[in-house]
């Protein structure tokens, strides 16, 4: 697997995610079963560390969360709430898929979006030990909404 570090893809791709970014924001995409755990604050502290001038958004956050639920209410969909009112003002995001490699249906349609609005093939993704890789999107395995519902529910 490739990673942030390929000099090729860096040379590429790399200008999409190390530019001056001192005012960029990255949106921090993770499973909720991993939601107010020492995991979580782990990944964020890394992300910190690689990308020290740039603000984390994270989805688990209250306004975020009351956020989902008016939109669920208004719309029937929670997640259009992160795609209309978040994701847009995100420059990209960093992905933490599950343990076995695969991704839940939220975080890969997250990653969708800035694969889409960027034009670049790409995604970041951190794993629980917090090496950040560059990844090609295509590559990913997406579980179903059924699947990664039940996912969520066991602990990570």
């Amino acid at each position: 697997m490739k990673t942030l570090t390929d000099t090729r893809l860096l040379k590429k791709y790399g200008r999409f995610f190390m530019k001056d970014n001192s005012k960029m924001v990255i949106y921090f995409a993770h499973p909720v079963n991993t939601y107010n755990t020492e995991l979580e604050k782990k990944l964020i502290v890394k992300i910190g560390q690689v990308f020290p001038s740039c603000f984390i958004e994270n989805p688990n956050q209250e306004k975020h969360q009351k956020g989902y639920q008016k939109w669920k209410e208004r719309t029937g969909n929670g997640m259009a709430y992160y795609f209309a009112e978040v994701l847009p003002f995100c420059d990209f995001g960093i992905y933490l898929p599950f343990r076995d490699g695969k991704w839940g249906t939220g975080v890969a349609g997250e990653a969708k979006f800035f694969v889409l609005r960027r034009n670049v093939p790409l995604v970041l993704t951190v794993n629980v030990h917090g090496d950040i890789r560059l990844i090609f999107f295509k590559s990913i395995r997406i579980l179903s909404v059924e699947e990664t519902r039940e996912r969520i529910l066991l602990p990570y």
